[in-house]
Protein backbone atom coordinates (compact mmCIF):
# COMPACT_ATOMS: atom_id res chain seq x y z
CA UNK A 1 0.00 0.00 0.00
CA UNK A 2 1.36 3.42 -0.96
CA UNK A 3 1.84 6.06 1.78
CA UNK A 4 -0.87 8.22 0.20
CA UNK A 5 -3.34 5.34 0.10
CA UNK A 6 -2.53 4.37 3.69
CA UNK A 7 -3.04 7.95 4.83
CA UNK A 8 -6.42 8.14 3.10
CA UNK A 9 -7.45 4.88 4.76
CA UNK A 10 -6.30 6.11 8.19
CA UNK A 11 -8.22 9.37 7.85
CA UNK A 12 -11.39 7.53 6.81
CA UNK A 13 -11.08 5.03 9.66
CA UNK A 14 -10.42 7.77 12.20
CA UNK A 15 -13.66 9.48 11.25
CA UNK A 16 -15.50 6.17 11.38
CA UNK A 17 -14.18 5.68 14.92
CA UNK A 18 -15.68 9.00 15.99
CA UNK A 19 -12.82 11.46 15.65
CA UNK A 20 -14.13 14.78 14.37
CA UNK A 21 -10.78 16.07 13.11
CA UNK A 22 -7.82 14.18 11.71
CA UNK A 23 -4.72 15.30 9.82
CA UNK A 24 -1.08 14.25 9.58
CA UNK A 25 2.18 16.00 10.29
CA UNK A 26 5.85 15.07 10.29
CA UNK A 27 7.80 13.85 13.30
CA UNK A 28 10.17 16.83 13.16
CA UNK A 29 11.02 18.68 16.33
CA UNK A 30 9.31 21.95 17.36
CA UNK A 31 12.20 24.36 17.96
CA UNK A 32 10.02 27.49 18.09
CA UNK A 33 7.71 25.87 20.64
CA UNK A 34 10.74 24.84 22.68
CA UNK A 35 12.01 28.41 22.72
CA UNK A 36 8.62 29.79 23.80
CA UNK A 37 8.31 27.24 26.61
CA UNK A 38 11.78 28.04 27.94
CA UNK A 39 11.03 31.78 27.85
CA UNK A 40 7.77 31.35 29.76
CA UNK A 41 9.31 29.05 32.34
CA UNK A 42 12.04 31.65 32.87
CA UNK A 43 9.38 34.37 33.21
CA UNK A 44 7.72 32.40 36.01
CA UNK A 45 4.47 31.69 34.19
CA UNK A 46 4.64 28.01 35.22
CA UNK A 47 5.91 28.55 38.76
CA UNK A 48 2.97 26.64 40.19
CA UNK A 49 3.89 23.54 38.19
CA UNK A 50 7.29 22.55 39.62
CA UNK A 51 7.38 19.47 37.42
CA UNK A 52 7.25 21.64 34.25
CA UNK A 53 10.96 22.26 34.05
CA UNK A 54 13.33 23.39 31.31
CA UNK A 55 14.32 19.75 30.87
CA UNK A 56 10.72 18.70 30.38
CA UNK A 57 10.15 21.48 27.87
CA UNK A 58 13.13 20.30 25.83
CA UNK A 59 11.86 16.74 25.81
CA UNK A 60 8.29 17.74 24.95
CA UNK A 61 9.35 19.69 21.88
CA UNK A 62 10.82 16.70 20.03
CA UNK A 63 8.61 13.63 19.37
CA UNK A 64 11.70 11.47 18.92
CA UNK A 65 12.34 11.81 22.65
CA UNK A 66 9.14 9.88 23.24
CA UNK A 67 9.50 7.42 20.38
CA UNK A 68 12.86 7.28 18.57
CA UNK A 69 11.38 5.36 15.63
CA UNK A 70 8.58 7.85 14.95
CA UNK A 71 8.17 8.90 11.29
CA UNK A 72 4.71 10.50 11.27
CA UNK A 73 2.14 11.89 13.70
CA UNK A 74 -1.59 11.54 13.20
CA UNK A 75 -3.17 14.55 14.94
CA UNK A 76 -6.74 13.97 16.09
CA UNK A 77 -9.50 16.01 17.64
CA UNK A 78 -12.91 15.35 19.17
CA UNK A 79 -15.38 18.12 19.87
CA UNK A 80 -16.84 18.01 23.37
CA UNK A 81 -19.57 20.53 22.60
CA UNK A 82 -22.97 19.18 23.64
CA UNK A 83 -26.40 20.79 23.99
CA UNK A 84 -27.26 22.42 27.28
CA UNK A 85 -26.06 25.28 29.43
CA UNK A 86 -25.38 25.65 33.15
CA UNK A 87 -28.42 26.26 35.33
CA UNK A 88 -28.81 29.75 36.72
CA UNK A 89 -28.14 29.93 40.44
CA UNK A 90 -31.24 30.66 42.51
CA UNK A 91 -31.26 32.05 46.05
CA UNK A 92 -31.38 29.20 48.54
CA UNK A 93 -29.83 26.71 46.12
CA UNK A 94 -26.31 27.87 45.23
CA UNK A 95 -24.78 26.08 42.27
CA UNK A 96 -21.25 25.98 40.92
CA UNK A 97 -19.91 25.86 37.40
CA UNK A 98 -17.80 23.18 35.76
CA UNK A 99 -15.80 23.58 32.55
CA UNK A 100 -17.67 22.06 29.64
CA UNK A 101 -15.08 19.40 28.86
CA UNK A 102 -15.65 17.86 32.31
CA UNK A 103 -19.44 17.55 32.16
CA UNK A 104 -19.28 13.95 31.01
CA UNK A 105 -16.83 11.07 30.79
CA UNK A 106 -13.08 11.47 31.20
CA UNK A 107 -11.79 12.27 27.72
CA UNK A 108 -8.57 10.35 28.35
CA UNK A 109 -10.56 7.11 28.43
CA UNK A 110 -12.59 8.08 25.35
CA UNK A 111 -9.48 8.94 23.35
CA UNK A 112 -7.36 5.97 24.34
CA UNK A 113 -9.94 3.40 23.25
CA UNK A 114 -10.26 5.05 19.84
CA UNK A 115 -6.48 5.50 19.44
CA UNK A 116 -5.88 1.83 20.21
CA UNK A 117 -8.48 0.87 17.61
CA UNK A 118 -6.88 3.15 15.02
CA UNK A 119 -3.46 1.63 15.66
CA UNK A 120 -4.89 -1.87 15.22
CA UNK A 121 -6.37 -0.72 11.91
CA UNK A 122 -2.96 0.51 10.70
CA UNK A 123 -1.38 -2.83 11.57
CA UNK A 124 -4.14 -4.68 9.72
CA UNK A 125 -3.62 -2.50 6.65
CA UNK A 126 0.12 -3.14 6.59
CA UNK A 127 -0.01 -6.75 7.74
CA UNK A 128 2.80 -6.23 10.24
CA UNK A 129 3.41 -4.87 13.75
CA UNK A 130 3.62 -1.09 13.81
CA UNK A 131 5.52 0.72 16.54
CA UNK A 132 3.38 3.47 18.03
CA UNK A 133 2.62 5.78 20.95
CA UNK A 134 -0.91 6.91 21.77
CA UNK A 135 -1.00 10.27 23.53
CA UNK A 136 -3.74 12.28 25.21
CA UNK A 137 -2.08 15.26 26.98
CA UNK A 138 -0.53 13.06 29.68
CA UNK A 139 2.78 12.41 27.93
CA UNK A 140 5.62 14.78 27.14
CA UNK A 141 4.53 16.24 23.84
CA UNK A 142 3.26 19.67 22.83
CA UNK A 143 -0.28 18.76 21.75
CA UNK A 144 -1.32 22.13 20.39
CA UNK A 145 1.92 22.55 18.45
CA UNK A 146 1.34 19.16 16.81
CA UNK A 147 -2.27 20.05 15.98
CA UNK A 148 -1.31 23.48 14.63
CA UNK A 149 1.41 22.10 12.35
CA UNK A 150 -0.93 19.39 11.11
CA UNK A 151 -3.49 22.03 10.15
CA UNK A 152 -6.23 21.13 12.64
CA UNK A 153 -6.42 24.75 13.72
CA UNK A 154 -4.54 27.86 14.81
CA UNK A 155 -3.55 29.46 18.09
CA UNK A 156 -6.04 31.86 19.61
CA UNK A 157 -4.99 34.77 21.80
CA UNK A 158 -6.15 32.73 24.80
CA UNK A 159 -3.59 30.08 23.67
CA UNK A 160 -6.33 27.57 22.85
CA UNK A 161 -6.35 25.83 19.50
CA UNK A 162 -9.15 27.25 17.34
CA UNK A 163 -10.67 25.19 14.55
CA UNK A 164 -12.92 26.20 11.67
CA UNK A 165 -15.29 23.32 12.38
CA UNK A 166 -15.76 23.41 16.17
CA UNK A 167 -14.03 26.50 17.46
CA UNK A 168 -11.96 25.73 20.54
CA UNK A 169 -14.38 23.14 21.95
CA UNK A 170 -11.96 20.41 20.89
CA UNK A 171 -9.89 17.82 22.75
CA UNK A 172 -6.60 16.72 21.20
CA UNK A 173 -4.69 13.47 20.90
CA UNK A 174 -1.93 11.96 18.81
CA UNK A 175 -0.95 8.67 17.28
CA UNK A 176 2.81 8.44 16.69
CA UNK A 177 3.72 5.87 14.04
CA UNK A 178 6.92 4.41 12.62
CA UNK A 179 5.34 4.81 9.17
CA UNK A 180 6.05 7.58 6.66
CA UNK A 181 2.84 9.39 5.69
CA UNK A 182 2.35 12.49 3.49
CA UNK A 183 1.99 15.49 5.85
CA UNK A 184 -0.72 18.13 5.71
CA UNK A 185 0.00 21.85 5.70
CA UNK A 186 -0.72 24.26 8.58
CA UNK A 187 -3.63 26.68 8.24
CA UNK A 188 -2.93 30.30 7.32
CA UNK A 189 -5.53 31.65 9.73
CA UNK A 190 -5.30 33.92 12.75
CA UNK A 191 -7.54 35.91 15.07
CA UNK A 192 -6.86 39.25 13.44
CA UNK A 193 -7.45 42.22 15.73
CA UNK A 194 -9.94 40.44 18.00
CA UNK A 195 -8.97 40.45 21.69
CA UNK A 196 -12.30 39.59 23.34
CA UNK A 197 -10.83 36.70 25.30
CA UNK A 198 -8.26 38.84 27.07
CA UNK A 199 -10.48 41.17 29.14
CA UNK A 200 -12.93 38.28 29.69
CA UNK A 201 -10.43 36.58 32.01
CA UNK A 202 -11.30 37.85 35.51
CA UNK A 203 -7.89 37.02 36.98
CA UNK A 204 -5.92 38.65 34.17
CA UNK A 205 -4.22 35.38 33.30
CA UNK A 206 -3.93 36.29 29.59
CA UNK A 207 -1.04 38.70 30.01
CA UNK A 208 -0.41 39.17 26.27
CA UNK A 209 -1.81 37.66 23.07
CA UNK A 210 -1.16 33.94 23.33
CA UNK A 211 0.68 34.28 26.66
CA UNK A 212 -0.87 32.78 29.79
CA UNK A 213 0.30 33.29 33.34
CA UNK A 214 -0.65 29.77 34.35
CA UNK A 215 -0.60 30.55 38.07
CA UNK A 216 -3.46 33.05 37.63
CA UNK A 217 -5.64 30.87 35.41
CA UNK A 218 -8.84 29.66 37.07
CA UNK A 219 -8.34 26.23 35.55
CA UNK A 220 -4.98 25.94 37.31
CA UNK A 221 -6.33 27.35 40.56
CA UNK A 222 -9.24 24.91 40.70
CA UNK A 223 -7.55 21.79 39.33
CA UNK A 224 -3.76 21.66 39.51
CA UNK A 225 -3.12 23.82 42.58
CA UNK A 226 -2.88 21.63 45.68
CA UNK A 227 -2.54 24.35 48.31
CA UNK A 228 -4.59 27.42 49.20
CA UNK A 229 -5.98 29.60 46.44
CA UNK A 230 -4.27 33.01 46.84
CA UNK A 231 -6.55 35.30 48.83
CA UNK A 232 -6.44 38.09 46.28
CA UNK A 233 -7.62 35.74 43.53
CA UNK A 234 -10.46 34.03 45.41
CA UNK A 235 -13.08 36.72 44.72
CA UNK A 236 -12.21 36.56 41.02
CA UNK A 237 -12.85 32.81 40.72
CA UNK A 238 -16.61 33.33 40.99
CA UNK A 239 -18.53 30.08 41.25
CA UNK A 240 -16.19 28.00 39.08
CA UNK A 241 -15.34 24.81 40.96
CA UNK A 242 -13.51 22.92 38.20
CA UNK A 243 -11.90 24.70 35.29
CA UNK A 244 -13.23 27.73 33.44
CA UNK A 245 -14.72 28.50 30.00
CA UNK A 246 -14.93 32.30 30.11
CA UNK A 247 -12.29 33.01 27.47
CA UNK A 248 -13.96 30.47 25.19
CA UNK A 249 -17.49 31.68 25.81
CA UNK A 250 -16.70 35.14 24.39
CA UNK A 251 -14.69 33.92 21.38
CA UNK A 252 -16.45 34.77 18.09
CA UNK A 253 -15.03 31.62 16.50
CA UNK A 254 -17.07 29.61 18.99
CA UNK A 255 -20.36 31.37 18.24
CA UNK A 256 -23.19 29.30 16.83
CA UNK A 257 -21.19 26.10 16.49
CA UNK A 258 -23.52 23.12 15.90
CA UNK A 259 -22.66 20.53 18.54
CA UNK A 260 -21.71 17.07 17.27
CA UNK A 261 -23.12 15.80 20.60
CA UNK A 262 -20.94 12.82 21.44
CA UNK A 263 -22.79 10.81 24.06
CA UNK A 264 -19.64 10.43 26.19
CA UNK A 265 -19.49 14.18 26.80
CA UNK A 266 -23.13 14.78 27.68
CA UNK A 267 -23.64 15.96 31.27
CA UNK A 268 -23.64 13.05 33.69
CA UNK A 269 -26.37 13.05 36.36
CA UNK A 270 -23.77 12.89 39.14
CA UNK A 271 -21.64 15.65 37.63
CA UNK A 272 -23.46 17.92 35.21
CA UNK A 273 -22.72 21.48 34.25
CA UNK A 274 -23.70 23.28 37.45
CA UNK A 275 -24.03 21.00 40.48
CA UNK A 276 -25.54 22.09 43.77
CA UNK A 277 -22.67 23.18 46.01
CA UNK A 278 -23.84 22.40 49.53
CA UNK A 279 -24.09 18.62 48.96
CA UNK A 280 -20.60 18.63 47.43
CA UNK A 281 -19.15 20.19 50.56
CA UNK A 282 -20.50 17.32 52.67
CA UNK A 283 -19.01 14.53 50.53
CA UNK A 284 -16.75 12.04 52.28
CA UNK A 285 -13.59 11.01 50.46
CA UNK A 286 -15.17 7.67 49.56
CA UNK A 287 -18.33 9.39 48.30
CA UNK A 288 -16.18 11.76 46.22
CA UNK A 289 -14.39 8.85 44.55
CA UNK A 290 -17.65 7.08 43.82
CA UNK A 291 -19.54 10.11 42.54
CA UNK A 292 -16.78 11.20 40.19
CA UNK A 293 -15.57 7.80 39.04
CA UNK A 294 -14.67 8.06 35.35
CA UNK A 295 -14.86 11.88 35.47
CA UNK A 296 -12.05 14.40 34.92
CA UNK A 297 -13.14 16.06 38.16
CA UNK A 298 -11.22 13.48 40.16
CA UNK A 299 -8.08 15.40 39.17
CA UNK A 300 -9.01 18.13 41.63
CA UNK A 301 -8.91 15.60 44.51
CA UNK A 302 -11.35 15.42 47.42
CA UNK A 303 -9.81 18.28 49.37
CA UNK A 304 -9.29 20.45 46.29
CA UNK A 305 -12.87 20.22 45.07
CA UNK A 306 -14.28 21.05 48.53
CA UNK A 307 -11.82 23.95 48.78
CA UNK A 308 -13.22 25.22 45.48
CA UNK A 309 -16.78 24.78 46.73
CA UNK A 310 -16.00 26.94 49.76
CA UNK A 311 -14.66 29.70 47.53
CA UNK A 312 -17.70 29.51 45.25
CA UNK A 313 -20.08 29.67 48.22
CA UNK A 314 -18.22 32.66 49.62
CA UNK A 315 -18.46 34.45 46.29
CA UNK A 316 -22.16 33.69 45.85
CA UNK A 317 -22.80 35.05 49.34
CA UNK A 318 -25.98 33.09 50.04
CA UNK A 319 -26.54 32.71 53.83
CA UNK A 320 -28.13 29.32 53.23
CA UNK A 321 -24.59 27.95 52.94
CA UNK A 322 -23.51 29.02 56.45
CA UNK A 323 -24.42 25.75 58.28
CA UNK A 324 -22.54 23.63 55.71
CA UNK A 325 -19.53 25.95 55.91
CA UNK A 326 -19.59 25.77 59.72
CA UNK A 327 -19.48 21.98 59.48
CA UNK A 328 -16.51 22.26 57.09
CA UNK A 329 -14.81 24.67 59.50
CA UNK A 330 -14.70 21.83 62.04
CA UNK A 331 -13.83 19.09 59.56
CA UNK A 332 -10.84 17.83 57.62
CA UNK A 333 -8.51 18.66 56.05
CA UNK A 334 -7.03 22.02 57.07
CA UNK A 335 -7.12 23.18 53.42
CA UNK A 336 -10.92 23.03 53.50
CA UNK A 337 -11.21 24.55 56.98
CA UNK A 338 -9.21 27.60 55.92
CA UNK A 339 -11.32 28.26 52.85
CA UNK A 340 -14.51 27.63 54.82
CA UNK A 341 -13.38 30.36 57.22
CA UNK A 342 -12.78 32.72 54.30
CA UNK A 343 -16.24 31.98 52.89
CA UNK A 344 -17.90 32.61 56.26
CA UNK A 345 -16.10 35.94 56.41
CA UNK A 346 -17.46 36.82 52.96
CA UNK A 347 -21.05 35.86 53.80
CA UNK A 348 -21.04 37.32 57.29
CA UNK A 349 -23.95 37.42 59.71
CA UNK A 350 -24.26 36.44 63.39
CA UNK A 351 -24.08 32.67 62.81
CA UNK A 352 -20.92 32.95 60.72
CA UNK A 353 -19.33 35.24 63.27
CA UNK A 354 -20.24 32.97 66.19
CA UNK A 355 -18.78 29.94 64.42
CA UNK A 356 -15.52 31.73 63.66
CA UNK A 357 -15.23 32.94 67.26
CA UNK A 358 -15.81 29.42 68.57
CA UNK A 359 -13.31 27.80 66.24
CA UNK A 360 -10.49 30.28 66.59
CA UNK A 361 -9.25 29.29 70.09
CA UNK A 362 -9.22 25.56 69.31
CA UNK A 363 -7.84 25.63 65.75
CA UNK A 364 -4.52 23.71 65.70
CA UNK A 365 -3.32 24.85 62.27
CA UNK A 366 -1.56 28.24 62.14
CA UNK A 367 -2.61 29.03 58.57
CA UNK A 368 -6.27 28.20 59.31
CA UNK A 369 -6.01 30.34 62.43
CA UNK A 370 -4.86 33.23 60.26
CA UNK A 371 -7.77 32.69 57.89
CA UNK A 372 -10.18 32.75 60.86
CA UNK A 373 -8.69 35.99 62.14
CA UNK A 374 -8.98 37.62 58.73
CA UNK A 375 -12.55 36.35 58.37
CA UNK A 376 -13.46 37.81 61.74
CA UNK A 377 -12.02 41.14 60.66
CA UNK A 378 -14.12 40.91 57.52
CA UNK A 379 -17.32 40.47 59.55
CA UNK A 380 -16.43 43.42 61.78
CA UNK A 381 -15.09 41.70 64.89
CA UNK A 382 -12.32 43.61 66.68
CA UNK A 383 -12.50 46.69 64.46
Amino acid sequence: MSPAALKAAILAEARALGFDLVRVTTADAFPQTSQVLHERIAAGYYAGLPWFTHARATVAADPANLMPAVRSIVALGISYLTPGEPDATQPGAPHGRIARYAWGQDYHDVFQAKLQALHAFVEAQLGRPVDRRTLVDTARITDRAVAQRAGLGWYGKNSNLLTHEFGSWVLLGELLLDVELPPDAPLRTHCGSCTRCMPACPTGAIVAPGVIDNDRCISYLTIELRGPIPRELRPLVGNWIFGCDLCQDVCPVNARRPPPDHAAFRPRPAVGASPALIPLLALSEEQFRERFRGSPIRRAKWAGLRRNVCVALGNLGDPVAVPALVDALHGEPALVRGHAAWALGRIGGPDARAALLARGPIEPDAWVGEEIALALAAVGYGV
